[in-house]
């Protein structure tokens, strides 16, 4: 395993990080807990020593998860860095455009939160701590700020994250700009390629770690989401996926595996390493309910990214579109 450095916290984090909202129960359907503890045992015995969670991720179910897993390392003397995440005080997924910081977060919320999170991992600190959503029209606006900064006084956190808005990377760079944040969370992938406009320059400008998500699409990239795809009852991809939009999925993915001679079981390598090939990203966490999951992807994180004709040619690929929409 690699590992790279999360800007400027100075955590070094394996390229391949675990995303934790599948064994939450919420939103993914099939996750059984045993199967859960078992692959994220199995991906730390395979290098990885970053996890994301979050607080609504089964209403503190994940975390409790992890945080069983991360003692368990804790107690044979290796560390394991969790990121987790502040829900918005509203409840609005994404933070929409006009509403103020007082209604999101504010320093009460923004510690009372911390707190749970703390209690259902069982730690006593906190990696690093992130808004689930962001809005770069809160930056000088209300008191989540000072609830930060009384965090990480008191050593209940360590550093400060946003997760920003689906498909929308550049609605961070005003906060980046302003120096107190440590790490952003953004969508990024073949298909969605527009945070290297403006966002991951402002990134690597300013040192801040880049964490993505959804690299593979919700299961898009993998080759594996066919127009015969079924998915649970309740499993939020049937809405993600409705329509014809498996199929044209699909047929974009073949293109893909065409344009670079690769067959489409090399597919969710491939979406990984293209990720990974951005010198402004830290680390890529899939979601992996299983061991089969970590024990594919996690060879991935070997510091090796595409060639720079692999890169080119994806550019072409580049489809932006708001599928949770």
């Amino acid at each position: 395993m690699n590992y790279r450095t999360l800007g400027r916290t100075g955590l070094r984090i394996s390229e391949i990080g675990y995303g934790a909202w599948g064994i939450g129960k919420s939103g993914w359907i099939g996750a059984s807990d045993d199967e859960s503890l078992q692959a994220l045992r199995r991906s730390i015995e395979l290098g990885l020593n970053f996890i994301d969670t979050a607080l609504g991720y089964g209403d503190g179910h994940s975390e409790k998860l992890v945080g069983q897993v991360v003692r368990e390392q804790a107690a044979k003397g290796k560390d394991i860095y969790v990121a987790t995440k502040i829900p918005p005080k509203n409840g609005q997924w994404p933070a929409h455009a006009g509403v103020s910081a007082d209604e999101t977060f504010t320093a009460e919320h923004v510690i009372a939160c911390t707190e749970r999170s703390l209690s259902h991992l069982g730690l006593e600190t906190i990696d690093v701590q992130q808004f689930h959503v962001w809005s770069d029209e809160w930056v000088g606006q209300g008191s989540w700020l000072e609830g930060i900064q009384k965090l990480k006084e008191q050593g209940k956190i360590r550093h400060f994250g946003v997760s920003i808005n689906d498909h929308q990377p550049e609605n961070a760079i005003k906060l980046i700009e302003t120096g107190v944040v440590d790490t952003v969370q953004v969508i990024y992938n073949i298909f969605d390629q527009s945070p290297e406009d403006h966002l991951l320059p402002a990134c690597e400008k300013h040192n801040v770690g880049v964490i993505v998500r959804v690299a593979l699409d919700e299961g898009g990239l993998t080759g594996k989401v066919t127009s015969g795809t079924t998915f649970d009852e309740g499993d939020f991809r049937n809405h993600y996926f409705r329509g014809d939009r498996k199929q044209e999925v699909f047929d974009r993915v073949q293109k893909i595996a065409a344009d670079l001679g690769v067959s489409l079981e090399e597919m969710p390598e491939i979406a990984l390493r293209y990720v990974l090939s951005h010198p402004a990203v830290s680390t890529v966490i899939p979601g992996m309910r299983t061991v089969r999951n970590v024990e594919r992807n996690m060879p991935v994180g070997d510091g090796r990214g595409l060639s720079v004709e692999q890169v080119a040619k994806l550019k072409s690929h580049r489809w932006i579109r708001n599928f949770y929409q």
